[in-house]
């Protein structure tokens, strides 16, 4: 076999292992940022005349010096989104009066867009994202048991793309997570991102995993190791360049040229997506082996073997 990818298996989990524990880590300290769809608040953004839009920095001082936390992140050339906890209209007006009076703008002009969200409907969203993540898992193990069914184990199938999946959104969560010191925060849009990066992951293990099927059709002689690395190199070149020219390319030009309003959304996508093929390649087709080998047994073995001798 020309690539021997499954050799380095290990790696490639301990790999995975370094891209999401920092972000778990950090999940457990700090919480993720979330934003005010979920926890409810009031977004505004602010246009100011060419050459006078203050610093983010200096903007979260002056918001907290009128007596609100703020998160602010910039917005073009001339726009600074402000996002705050909820906030009546009153307030919206005394808050634009404020900074309209200090940096001598006509509040009229000055409120480019605002929108408000209560805590009930922060709320509402948040659970059925759960449960939209929840029925998409349960959807995709089901899917795969069946249209595998003809091959011994199937239901392994649907169970390694399953931890796959989590995979990539692990990563996302992660990344999202870390996004906070750049001003992101986890926005109904940075859900959207989680979900399609959930439904692309999908369909890249299905394309590895229904090679393998045929190839345990046709190569009933060769052990599964060798069967799986076989059906991964088939797979390897059309899943890069399939992925590279219909998405990576196009999202790493929203994420340079979209503005930041979309530069979250179009990196999280950007890196979810591509760990969506890294874990087709490298982590749910493994996982098969290691499954089949019971490779956790012999593990076991030789760690009482050591104990044993000593």
């Amino acid at each position: 076999m020309k690539f021997n990818i499954l050799s380095k298996r290990y790696w490639y989990f301990g790999f995975s292992l370094l891209l999401i524990l920092p972000g778990l880590v950090l999940l457990l300290v700090k919480g993720m940022p979330m934003g005010i769809d979920f926890t409810g608040g009031t977004m505004m953004e602010l246009q100011f005349s060419e050459g006078k839009r203050p610093e983010r920095e200096e903007l979260s001082e002056v918001t907290q010096d009128f007596g609100l936390e703020a998160t602010v992140v910039t917005s073009g050339d001339r726009n600074l989104i402000i996002r705050t906890p909820f906030l009546t209209d009153d307030q919206i007006r005394a808050y634009v009066a404020f900074i309209a009076d200090k940096y001598s703008e006509d509040p009229n002009t000055l409120q480019f867009s605002i929108s408000s969200v209560g805590p009930s409907i922060g709320q509402e969203v948040a659970g059925r994202a759960a449960f939209a993540v929840i029925a998409a898992a349960i959807g995709v193990v089901l899917y795969i048991w069946f249209a595998f069914r003809s091959i011994p184990n199937s239901l392994r199938y649907g169970i390694c793309a399953i931890i796959a999946m989590l995979h990539d959104s692990l990563i996302v969560i992660s990344l999202s997570v870390f996004g906070q010191y750049w001003g992101w925060q986890f926005t109904s849009l940075t859900l959207t991102a989680l979900l399609t990066v959930i439904g692309f992951s999908v369909q890249d293990k299905i394309v590895v995993f229904d090679r393998i099927r045929e190839n345990t059709r046709i190569l009933k002689k060769v052990d599964f190791e060798t069967l799986v690395n076989h059906s991964i190199v088939q797979t390897l070149e059309r899943s890069i360049n399939t992925q590279l020219m219909t998405s990576e390319f196009m999202l790493l030009s929203l994420a340079l040229l979209g503005g930041a309003s979309l530069r979250d959304f179009a990196v999280i996508l950007l890196v979810g997506l591509l760990m969506g093929t890294y874990s087709s390649i490298f982590i749910a087709a493994p996982l098969l082996v290691v499954w089949e080998n019971q490779e956790w047994k012999n593990w076991f073995g030789k760690n009482k073997k050591t104990q044993a001798e000593a």
